[in-house]
């Protein structure tokens, strides 16, 4: 049959590119569907001033050290050139610009159907697609009313468009703290925060946090993955110091939008121009509507360890906490692809 394969990897992103990897080690015929361009994920979307939070060191794909100082924390064009990298030295079989809108299954076959058209079988699929490009945006009141701006993280690129403006920052994880931070030297900003933010030490008795995760085994320990979903904030003391300057300043999160601004906790109103929810992302596995119980309804994939428990041959990878504390990470994803790409052998035979 014309564009069947073992195993269809859905993204190409550090998720699909692992998994690519290790399905070509162990001999099995497989194709990556990318939707966009290039095989890189989410990362040329990330606002400009992203790095990674753990160092070169430990922020590689399988076989493939990125290049350079081990102890810095690469940059946004980095990761993208070395993603770029690893599918051109391992010559991973990948179609770019192909979009999966839905996958059905019959008998012991999926049929994957791409938005230009084309249709894929394959025995066993992998759904790698993370979930950059569905944000999720709290529901405020009387947020249709307001007349400045509310966008997510995902569409903040860099300080340009709020120069002096009054901005407000939603969230207490590591994005949210770092485009507060960038902006304060050039807007009015508040973070707005439902709890007390969690500072983590980025280095504890000279070594990197991320040695200690590893040393530990906490990193890839299933124990870990309790900690995969906390909100907290990496931290060599900038970020701490910054908010006990108000620079930015922190406050509890407002309670309501005005027309011209937000309502704090206090009853007091303010004028406000934008409004940035950095609040995370919801899973973005639409294209698998048609297996049915694939996901449950908030889209949730219904898996143990990247193994799917109600349909044979369908399997994840890059799902945070799917098998530790790492597993969504660049230096994690390696590990989870290796133990799905196992199983996937065995149902394939």
């Amino acid at each position: 049959m014309k564009n069947q394969f073992d195993c269809i990897v859905i993204g190409g992103g550090q998720a699909g590119l692992a998994s690519g990897y290790h399905l070509q080690k162990e001999g099995i015929t497989y194709l990556i569907l990318e939707a966009e361009e290039q095989a890189v994920g989410s990362w040329p979307k990330y606002y400009d001033s992203l790095t990674l939070f753990s160092p070169a060191r430990y922020s590689s794909l399988p076989d493939l050290q990125i290049s350079g100082d081990l102890n810095r924390y690469p940059t946004k064009d980095e990761v993208i050139y070395y993603l770029n990298q690893y599918a051109e030295r391992f010559r991973l079989n990948i179609r770019t610009k192909q979009r999966v809108l839905d996958i059905q299954k019959k008998s012991d076959l999926f049929k994957i159907n791409t938005a230009d058209g084309n249709i894929y079988y394959s025995k066993a699929v992998i759904s790698a697609t993370g979930a950059f490009n569905t944000p999720s945006i709290p529901q405020i009141e009387g947020s249709e009313l307001f007349k400045g701006k509310i966008l997510h993280s995902s569409q903040y690129k860099n300080v340009e468009e709020f120069k002096n403006q009054r901005v407000i920052v939603v969230g207490a994880g590591n994005s949210a703290i770092q485009i507060a931070y960038e902006l304060a030297n050039f807007s009015n900003v508040t973070l707005a925060t439902r709890k007390p933010i969690n500072y983590v030490p980025q280095r504890i008795l000279g070594k990197d946090l991320h040695f200690w995760l590893k040393v530990t085994g906490i990193d890839n320990f299933p124990l870990g993955k309790k900690f995969a979903s906390s909100s907290s904030v990496l931290d060599t003391g900038i970020y701490k110091e910054a908010i006990l300057n108000n620079m930015p300043e922190r406050k509890d999160m407002f309670i309501r939008f005005t027309e011209e601004g937000i309502t704090w906790k206090d009853g007091s109103n303010e004028k406000v121009d934008s409004v940035i929810y950095a609040t995370g992302y919801l899973h973005n596995v639409s294209y698998l509507t048609s297996l049915k119980r694939a996901v449950e309804s908030n889209g949730v994939p219904l898996h143990k360890g990247g193994i799917s428990i109600t349909t044979p041959g369908l399997y994840f990878v890059g799902i945070s906490g799917q098998r530790s504390f790492s597993s969504a990470t660049i230096r994690g994803v390696g590990r989870d692809a290796k133990y799905v790409v196992r199983h996937i052998k065995e149902h394939i035979i």
